[in-house]
């Protein structure tokens, strides 16, 4: 098996891009977790392998993604499911949250990211 990259340097520029052009449901997340709020270190459109990620916990290979509504669509969530077997294979945990969760109810989506920490 080859070995896995993170922040490969092709996807340096797309991930400049995605971080410049965050949604707003991104950006309420970012500020709960940046700055090791919940007690530890999160990244931003951090890629590993070929796969750019929303939001990245290196300590606890947490992976956190926010769907709108384009994931709703067969053929997206037929990736999202290929994408996440990808993650799960490598022995990463990932959390799918719908942009109105964390717009309607941030306080739930926090306690089910910090849940995972207590693992």
């Amino acid at each position: 098996m080859s070995k896995l990259v993170h922040n490969h340097e092709i996807l340096l520029e797309r991930r400049r891009e995605l971080r410049q052009d965050q949604t707003k449901t991104e950006e309420k997340l970012w500020w709960y977790l940046r700055g090791q709020k919940l007690g530890v270190k999160f990244k931003r459109q951090h890629s590993v392998g070929g796969y750019i990620l929303d939001f990245y916990c290196p300590e606890k290979k947490l992976i956190i993604e926010l769907d709108g509504g384009v994931h709703n669509k067969e053929e997206s969530r037929e990736y999202d499911a290929v994408r996440d077997k990808y993650f799960t294979d490598l022995d990463y945990k990932v959390l799918r949250f719908k942009n109105n969760e964390v717009e309607s109810d941030i306080e739930g989506v926090l306690e089910k990211i910090s849940s995972i920490f207590k693992i």
